[in-house]
């Protein structure tokens, strides 16, 4: 097994498990989170460009074209990490992972919509189940899964943008995080001034992993994009959905959420769909279904 394998692998199993790592600062407000996410993956963005000397490259590559883009990116992105940060605390694990089993269909669904893209006949199939998964689901819950469809959607969004996108994985990261940079530290800055902040007030412990959530947020990207360059598209096609798997795994038996028959029956109609999508694609152009996005990760 080569090293892009090893190195795709340990991407989407540190995303799989970034529940637990935010479970560890569950008495930590999600917008605070949030904060410190976006300014410490900012800080270590900028450390790596600095020492790999791609700092002259990347001021090169700005431009107010790829500012509006990216702006737009970075806003979607601070959503979903928002979302998906406050479900996990909230004890909405296995919720977070639906929709990230359902956003590769979910992208392809806007793509039709939004870019004109043409779907063969036989790729209509899974999308049709999907939707009946999430419908059997919204009478499961008793309520529409919209922290399921939140992620998804803003992750979709996001892809949509990422294709007008002219940066790499880390250039892109480096400037979404930039571009919230000011107001993730006005809001922290705010919120030390009146004695609400959590950062050095709650212990050494979670000083250093509020500062770790930018390397957690970093390292898997970085280890994707040396996948990525060594292995086909149709293993990484595979590989996207250990995240999710792991943690639908995490919520149901280290968390112990709510998982019942009824909402095994939507979850499995769901996967039913994934595996008939993978399927489909692989057989007709034996590539991935969907290119995924790993800036967000399942985080």
């Amino acid at each position: 097994m080569n090293k892009g394998i090893w190195y795709g692998i340990g991407a989407y199993a540190m995303w799989g498990f970034f529940p637990i790592y935010w479970k560890l600062l569950q008495h930590v407000p999600a917008l605070e989170l949030l904060g410190h996410r976006i300014a410490w993956s900012f800080i270590f963005l900028i450390i790596i460009i600095l020492i790999s000397k791609q700092w002259n490259e990347f001021r090169s590559l700005i431009n107010r074209k790829t500012l509006g883009i990216y702006l737009i990116a970075s806003l979607l992105i601070g959503v979903n990490w928002l979302l998906y940060v406050w479900a996990v605390n909230a004890g909405h694990i296995v919720e977070t992972s639906l929709g990230y089993f359902i956003n590769p269909l979910l992208s392809v669904f806007l793509g039709l919509i939004i870019l004109r893209e043409k779907l063969r006949l036989t790729q209509w199939i899974p999308i049709v189940i999907a939707f009946i998964g999430v419908v059997y689901l919204t009478f499961t819950y008793g309520r529409l899964p919209w922290i399921a469809l939140g992620l998804a959607f803003s992750f979709g969004f996001y892809g949509l943008v990422k294709k007008l996108a002219p940066l790499s994985s880390v250039f892109g990261l480096t400037l979404e995080t930039g571009i919230l940079f000011i107001p993730a530290l006005l809001y922290l800055g705010i919120h030390e001034a009146d004695g609400t902040a959590s950062f050095l007030h709650t212990g050494i412990t979670a000083d250093l992993l509020m500062i770790g959530a930018g390397v957690v947020t970093t390292i898997p990207l970085l280890m994707f994009a040396s996948a990525a360059k060594q292995i086909p598209l149709t293993m990484i096609g595979v590989l996207q959905y250990l995240a999710p798997t792991i943690q639908f795994l995490i919520g149901v038996f280290i968390y112990k959420e709510a998982f019942d028959t009824t909402r095994l029956i939507g979850f499995s109609i769901v996967w039913l769909a994934l595996i008939i999508f993978w399927v489909e694609n692989f057989m007709a152009n034996r590539n991935p279904p969907v290119q995924p996005l790993p800036e967000v990760g399942a985080d």
